[in-house]
């Protein structure tokens, strides 16, 4: 909790209740239904939360954005950011049954009414979105052959509508296969902690 309060020190009372309740809730629901690795459990506001974060570091969504989190897994990017922007809509979607229901769990003890999780591939999802946030599920190429058309033209944010890649490591190559226009935001530049060395932020505008 000191690393949430640490970069976002201006949280309200509710929001620093629902990111400290998160520690309790991902260790109870972890044991039943494996959504984080055992090592990383303990490094959980540090490896998923602040790293989820990372995103509000590039972009301030404002209020009524609709945003789709592609392979949440356990909720990640999707619910810190939730919590973060509780006056933004989030569509929460996993192809794994259990992993939404841990996601829908935590929701509900968290009271975040700004989430909906559900059980889908999004290549079947309908309806459109500002933005797409995903945590590195697959190289992006094909990604953004999934999400591609689910991204509305226009929006009230300061970046364009688009996606947000929360991506490790050398992304050289993978980006080559892109022809998309992208921007790369470095989360070393925001956050001191070496986790975040190789860390980044993909941007690739509608």
């Amino acid at each position: 909790m000191d690393l949430i309060k640490k970069y976002f020190p201006d949280l309200s009372a509710r929001q620093l209740e629902q990111f400290a309740a998160l520690d309790d809730l991902y260790r109870h629901w972890n044991a039943q239904i494996n959504v984080i690795s055992r090592q990383d459990i303990d490094s959980l506001y540090e490896k998923h939360v602040l790293h989820s974060l990372g995103i509000a570091k590039v972009i301030q969504f404002v209020p009524g954005t609709e945003i789709l989190d592609v392979g949440t897994g356990g909720g990640f990017p999707g619910i810190p950011l939730a919590i973060l922007f509780p006056l933004v809509d989030f569509h929460l979607v996993d192809s794994i049954g259990k992993k939404i229901k841990v996601v829908t769990e935590i929701s509900s003890a968290l009271g975040l009414t700004n989430v909906k999780a559900e059980q889908a591939r999004v290549e079947h999802l309908e309806s459109t979105y500002d933005f797409v946030v995903s945590r590195a599920v697959t190289r992006l190429q094909p990604f953004l052959g999934w999400v591609r058309y689910k991204i509305l033209k226009t929006g009230n944010n300061k970046l364009r509508n688009g996606v947000l890649y929360l991506k490790g490591g050398d992304v050289s190559e993978e980006l080559a296969e892109v022809k998309e226009k992208h921007r790369i935001y470095e989360l070393s530049t925001y956050f001191d902690e070496p986790f975040f060395e190789t860390k980044k932020v993909i941007y690739l505008p509608k």
